[in-house]
C-alpha cells in the first residue's frame, strides 16, 4: 500500500520505481505478500476513522493565508516579463480563468485540508478544461486528462477537490445558482467515488491499458449531451497536422511558414538568454531525440525542421518559454508540429516532502504522464537547453474538449452532465498510479464523500471570486499591469 504523509513520514518507493531509481527493489517483488483486495478495501475504510469523510467539506480561511496576488507574482520569476500582463489580463476574463491560472493559489490553501495520506500522481492543476478526447498511439479517440504541467506524487484528495471546485466555479459563471454549483462539485465527487469501486478488482494490466474510448464515453452521456459529444468527437477526428497546416502557417517562396501574431506566436531570432534561435534549438532536440525510444527516434529522423515560433498557450503557463516546431516529411502534405513547452517544479513540490529522483522537470512531466493516461502521445518526450527545463509533444493530434460560455443557463444541465465524465476519468488516472482498492474502501458506497465534495466546491467557489476580485484590485490599484483586450 502506498501511503505519502506530508512533511514527514513519506514512503515514497514506488515513486522511485515509477521515476526510475531503487530498480533493486524490483528483486524484493516476487517475494514480498501483497496484501488481497479485500485487505486493501477494509485499510482504506479504516482510514475513514482518522480522516472522516464530511471532513472533507471543510474550507477555512485561515488567518495567515498568504496573499494570492503575492504568489502569482512570485511565479512571475523567470517568465518573460512582456508576456506577464497578457497572464493577468487572461486571468481577469472571469473567476473561472483565475482558477485555471492560479493552481498556486489552490496548491497552498489545499495543503491545509484533511488528508487520508493515500498517494497518487496527482495532476496538480485539475479542473473541467483540463480533460478533452485525444488520439491514442492506436488512432483510436479517448477521453483523459489531457494536461499534465504540474503532476506530482501527493494525495489524491487535492485533484478531486479542485476539480469540483473547478465545476462550481464554471456554473456561476454560466449563470447557475448555488444549488446548480454544488451539484456539477458533489457529481465530480460522485462519480470519481463510483469509478473507484471497479477498478479494485482489476489486475493491474488490465488497469494500464484501460481507457475510456469514444463508445464508452457516448454510452454514458443522455442522448441530448451525446449530440453535443459526437460534435466534439467529429471535430476532434477532423483536427490533425494537416489541418494546423492550413491554420498556421503560409506559403513563402515555395515553403510553409509559421503565421506570425505578435505578440502571441513570434519568429524569434534568439532565446531570452541571448542565445541564437537555431543553436538552442539544435541542443534541445538533441536532448529531446535521446528521450525518446529507438524506434519513435528513427521515425523522427525522416523529419526535417522546417520552422519555429514561439506561441503563447493557456493562462496559467503564459510568460514561460513555448515553443511551434514545424517539421516536414515526404513533401508538404506530410506535416508534423511539435510544441516544445517549458517545464518549471510543480506546484505541489513545496507541500509534498519528496524529492523526485529525476534531472529534469520536463522527465517529471513526461513519465508522470505516461503513467496516468495509458496510451500518451507517441512523441511525448523531455529536452533541456539554454538552462530551462522541456517537455515535447504533438501541436495537434485529433484533440479536442468541451466548450461552456458566460451566461450560457440553459447548457448547465448539460455541463453538469459533462463534470461527470470528468470524475469517472479522474479516477481512472489515479487508478493507474495510486492504490484504487483502498482508495475505494475509504470513498465506500453512500453519497457521504459527494456531499462533502459539494460542499467543499461551493466554499471554494466564493474563495476563488474574492481572489479574482483582488486581482481587480490590484489591477486598479497599478499593483500589476495587464495587457489590452486584443492580446487576451
Amino acid at each position: 500500500m502506498t501511503v505519502v504523509e506530508l512533511k514527514g513520514n513519506i514512503d515514497p518507493s514506488y515513486y522511485r520505481l515509477l521515476y526510475g531509481q531503487e530498480r533493486n527493489r524490483l528483486a524484493d517483488m516476487f517475494e514480498s505478500r501483497r496484501p488481497t483486495v479485500e485487505e486493501r478495501l477494509a485499510a482504506g475504510k479504516a482510514l475513514r476513522e482518522k480522516v472522516p469523510r464530511t471532513s472533507h467539506a471543510a474550507y477555512d480561511k485561515v488567518a495567515d493565508r498568504p496573499d494570492p496576488v503575492d504568489i502569482l507574482e512570485e511565479q512571475n520569476v523567470g517568465r518573460i516579463e512582456k508576456l506577464v500582463p497578457v497572464r493577468y489580463a487572461r486571468m481577469l476574463v472571469s473567476p473561472f480563468a483565475f482558477l485555471r491560472g492560479s493552481a498556486a493559489v489552490m496548491a497552498s490553501d489545499l495543503s491545509r485540508t484533511p488528508l487520508t495520506g493515500m498517494a497518487v500522481g496527482v495532476c496538480g492543476d485539475m479542473h473541467v478544461s483540463n480533460f478533452g478526447v485525444y488520439a491514442s498511439a492506436e488512432r483510436n479517440l479517448v477521453f483523459a486528462i489531457n494536461d499534465f504541467d504540474e503532476i506530482h506524487p501527493g494525495p489524491w484528495e487535492w485533484d478531486v477537490k479542485r476539480l469540483a471546485a473547478s465545476a462550481a466555479v464554471a456554473v456561476r459563471f454560466m449563470g447557475g445558482d448555488k444549488a446548480a454549483a454544488a451539484e456539477a462539485g458533489g457529481g465530480c465527487g460522485g462519480c470519481f467515488r463510483r469509478g473507484k469501486r471497479p477498478h479494485s478488482w482489476m489486475g493491474y494490466l488490465e488497469i494500464w491499458y484501460d481507457t475510456i474510448d469514444e463508445r464508452e464515453m457516448l454510452e454514458a452521456l443522455s442522448p441530448r449531451v451525446r449530440r453535443n459529444a459526437e460534435r466534439t468527437i467529429a471535430k476532434a477526428r477532423a483536427k490533425g497536422h494537416i489541418r494546423s497546416l492550413d491554420k498556421l502557417t503560409e506559403q513563402v517562396n515555395g515553403e510553409p511558414r509559421i503565421v506570425e501574431d505578435v505578440p502571441l506566436i513570434v519568429r524569434e531570432t534568439h532565446s531570452e538568454k541571448g542565445t541564437p534561435v537555431r543553436d538552442a534549438l539544435n541542443e534541445m532536440l538533441a536532448a529531446y531525440v535521446s528521450s525518446l525510444a529507438l524506434d519513435r527516434q528513427r521515425l523522427l529522423a525522416r523529419y526535417r525542421l522546417v520552422d519555429a515560433a514561439r506561441k503563447v498557450v493557456g493562462v496559467g503557463s503564459v510568460g514561460t518559454a513555448c515553443w511551434v516546431l514545424l517539421l516536414q516529411g515526404v513533401d508538404d502534405d506530410d506535416p508534423l508540429f511539435l510544441q516544445v513547452k517549458e517545464a518549471r517544479a510543480s506546484v505541489l513540490a513545496p507541500y509534498v516532502d519528496l524529492r523526485l529522483p529525476v534531472n529534469n522537470e520536463g522527465q517529471r512531466v513526461v513519465v508522470g504522464q505516461r503513467a496516468s493516461q495509458g496510451s500518451p502521445d507517441i512523441f511525448l518526450g523531455w529536452s533541456e537547453a539554454d538552462g530551462k527545463h522541456f517537455y515535447v509533444r504533438q501541436l495537434a493530434d485529433m484533440k479536442g474538449s468541451a466548450s461552456f460560455a458566460e451566461g450560457d443557463q440553459e447548457g448547465i444541465g448539460k455541463f453538469i452532465e459533462y463534470c461527470g465524465l470528468c470524475g469517472w476519468a479522474l479516477a481512472l488516472a489515479h487508478a493507474k498510479t495510486g492504490d484504487p482498492a483502498m482508495i475505494a474502501g475509504y470513498c465506500g458506497s453512500s453519497a457521504a464523500l459527494d456531499d462533502a465534495i459539494a460542499k467543499f466546491a461551493l466554499a471554494y467557489a466564493k474563495q476563488t471570486e474574492q481572489d479574482h476580485d483582488a486581482l481587480a484590485k490590484a489591477r486598479r490599484a497599478g499593483r500589476i499591469k495587464v495587457a489590452a483586450g486584443s492580446l487576451v
